[in-house]
């Protein structure tokens, strides 16, 4: 994956070899810092004036960039630098374990339209609706639409587009981004899931969390996952299968089952479909009778059996969480799925059972729920698309 650049720690290059560097630092301040002025860049990259002008202009031939006027202090308004967010620039596509969601977004990561339908047993019956669902984008877009995000609930080789296996669904498509790639003219960036979000925070979350350098976020849902970033990038290690954390041992017994049968580890615990076996048990119902939204909404209407399935699964967050913090020491750690929209209920319980479980002399826990939206799975494959755009533009 292409590293994100870091503006407070850039240094501009001098050399004509790699004016194209200048050309990203340019195009990210006016990303992360726009509505901005000429003169505001010069000063924070010490380039001329004029060299900055001059990329202005390739930029805004290359319709990535636009000028706006700002408020005016009394003289002229001043004249000012924003992303040209008028068309679409990517398809993004969220294979998920029940649902899959198809959607195009601008330069600026804002999700445009999208179609959802549920995910089938049979591969072939999505991989034609999401190609359906595609070319219909790509369509519409009339060529502004540059490439294609694909976020997989599994395990996949990111650097040659081969899926490894995707627990859940019983699927046997090494080749899905090949086939994708093919069907719609258009270059696929593919990712597994947890790390596709890791990457939205990076280049789509707020300040608070996008100004961090070294992360992990922790997506709950059908199962626990986790992506690592350190230096402003995904860290993948051996064979791209680092962060897989949801596996990791954390007690006995468990509610439900993790992916691979076991009830021992973290996703057994704490995934919505552990919360679902509690609120099922408490409340004496068939686990079949609910799903986790409803679940939701029926702790934040006050419902006891559903308060303590989910309070209890908080618990169980925290306490991998302790793990991860022990083990990497990250600067923030991001929480993300439906659960989040109980983040009133459930905060103070990651929040404790991560801080009673780290050993004395650790950093403070931070833990701050995700603001990625409904969709954060779409938002990384948008931004698969997105961190290559904004790291490799040139004028060629």
């Amino acid at each position: 994956m292409i590293k994100r650049i870091n503006l407070r720690k850039s240094h501009v290059a001098r050399s004509n070899t790699i004016r194209d560097i200048n050309r990203q630092i340019i195009l990210n301040y006016v990303r992360e810092e726009g509505p901005i002025s000429r003169a505001d860049i010069a000063r924070a990259t010490a380039l001329q004036r004029s060299t900055v002008s001059l990329i202005v202009d390739e930029l805004s031939d290359l319709g990535l960039v636009q000028e706006i006027y700002g408020e005016s202090s009394g003289g002229r308004p001043p004249r000012l630098l924003t992303l040209k967010t008028a068309e679409a620039i990517s398809v993004g596509i969220d294979l998920g374990k029940r649902r899959t969601i198809v959607g195009t977004c601008d330069l600026s990561g804002r999700l445009l339209e999208h179609k959802e339908f549920p995910t089938s047993e049979n591969s072939t019956k999505t991989i034609d609706r999401i190609i359906a669902a595609a070319n219909y984008f790509i369509e519409k877009s009339n060529g502004s639409i540059e490439g294609i995000g694909l976020s997989v609930p599994g395990l996949v080789e990111s650097w040659d587009g081969k899926v490894v296996v995707i627990p859940h669904l019983n699927w046997d498509e090494p080749n899905l981004a090949h086939k994708l790639q093919e069907a719609t003219g258009l270059h696929v960036l593919m990712e597994n899931d947890a790390n596709a979000v890791a990457l939205a925070e990076l280049w789509l979350g707020r300040p608070e969390i996008s100004n961090v350098r070294n992360f992990i976020s922790v997506l709950i849902h059908i199962g626990v996952g986790t992506g690592v970033v350190f230096d402003g990038q995904i860290y993948r290690g051996k064979d791209g299968v680092a962060g897989e954390f949801g596996h990791m041992i954390i007690g006995q017994n468990a509610p439900t089952v993790c992916s691979a049968g076991m009830d021992h580890c973290w996703e057994a615990f704490a995934s919505e479909r552990a919360a679902l076996a509690r609120y099922a048990e408490n409340a004496g119902v068939d686990t079949g009778e609910i799903d986790f939204h409803e679940l939701i909404n029926l702790a934040l209407d006050g419902n006891d059996d559903a308060v303590k399935a989910v309070k209890d699964t908080a618990r169980c967050i925290g306490l991998g969480i302790s793990t991860l913090v022990q083990g990497l020491s990250p600067e923030v750690t991001i929480v993300v799925g439906p659960i989040v929209r109980a983040w009133s209920l459930v905060s103070e319980d990651i929040v404790t059972a991560a801080e009673s479980s780290i050993c004395q002399g650790f950093p403070a826990v931070n833990i701050m729920p995700s603001t990625l939206g409904r969709y954060p799975a779409l938002m990384g494959a948008f931004s698969l698309v997105l961190a290559y755009k904004f790291s490799s533009v040139t004028t060629s």
